[in-house]
């Protein structure tokens, strides 16, 4: 309680200053650098979060997904599949698809095209300048990067990406559109269309919000021929879970997890075709906890 009415304090005459971080790496399944903030920073992280994002997830489009309520990755493939069907008319007509990432997100937000955003929406002069703190406590470079880690950085970068979100929508007059935090994707029955949006992605994205997109990362590919979107491999009839995505479960399994992890890959395996992968699963979990024959 002493350390809440010492923040408190801090806030109210707005001495408060955001510390350093912990910094350490996990696999996801690629390393990534995580940076933990302390428990003081994350308890204002949390009401920050608490009274910004009801009103900026009003202003956001519909089909952003990422780290939003009653979204996520599940609803976003939802989404994708129902797009696709409708697009394709049942089958009868060839849908393509324009997949894009984008190149070392979290550490190339720009933090100055950042703090204009927020002020376009936030006048009180107290808010701005602990939130100018907040973004200011990490530099992934000179004057760019928000810590992967910080709850606050989801809503950041989701107020960010949204200038992209309503040019798509707006400026492109892309319907067929989702993102999925870096990850995008624009369907259309036209190829050349896609093939003329990418330019003037690549402009808005580099002139406006200092990000470019991933070079090995960009294709455009039939609906047919199987399209890679947020750790599952979708076709017209079904859907089967990426390869690397499945050898990394099965290799978490033979490392004796509790059972609450095998019935949480169960979760996820019930969104796809995986009858025979749940089965697979479920002998290996049996075959590594069995106590006769570990």
């Amino acid at each position: 309680m002493a350390n809440i009415l010492e923040l408190y304090e801090e806030l109210v005459t707005e001495s408060y200053r955001h510390g350093g971080y912990e910094r350490f790496t996990i696999s996801d399944p690629k390393p990534r650098i995580i940076h933990k903030a302390s428990v003081r920073d994350r308890l204002l992280h949390h009401a920050i979060y608490r009274r910004l994002y009801p009103f900026f997830d009003r202003t956001f489009v519909s089909d952003s997904y990422s780290c939003r309520l009653n979204k996520g990755s599940h609803k976003a493939i939802a989404r994708f599949r129902r797009f696709a069907h409708a697009l394709s008319a049942n089958g009868t007509k060839t849908v393509w698809m324009l997949k894009c990432d984008i190149r070392k997100f979290f550490d190339s937000i720009d933090q100055a095209i950042l703090i204009e955003l927020l002020s376009k929406y936030i006048s009180d002069p107290a808010i701005r300048i602990l939130l100018n703190d907040v973004v200011a406590s990490f530099e992934a470079g000179p004057g760019r990067g928000l810590p992967l880690g910080n709850l606050t950085s989801q809503l950041l970068v989701n107020i960010y990406m949204n200038e992209f979100d309503q040019f798509v929508k707006r400026s492109l007059h892309m319907r067929h559109y989702i993102r999925y935090a870096d990850d995008f994707i624009i369907l259309s029955r036209n190829r050349a269309e896609l093939e003329h949006l990418i330019p003037a992605i690549e402009k808005f994205l580099g002139q406006e919000l200092k990000l470019s997109l991933h070079p090995r990362k960009v294709s455009i590919e039939t609906f047919a021929s199987g399209i890679d979107f947020l750790g599952w491999v979708h076709f017209p009839s079904h859907s089967v879970l990426r390869t690397s995505t499945k050898r990394r479960m099965m290799k978490n399994i033979r490392g004796k997890p509790e059972p609450d992890v095998l019935a949480s890959y169960h979760g996820l395996l019930s969104h796809g075709n995986t009858f025979e992968l749940r089965q697979e699963l479920d002998n290996a979990y049996g075959l590594f906890h069995n106590p006769y024959l570990a």
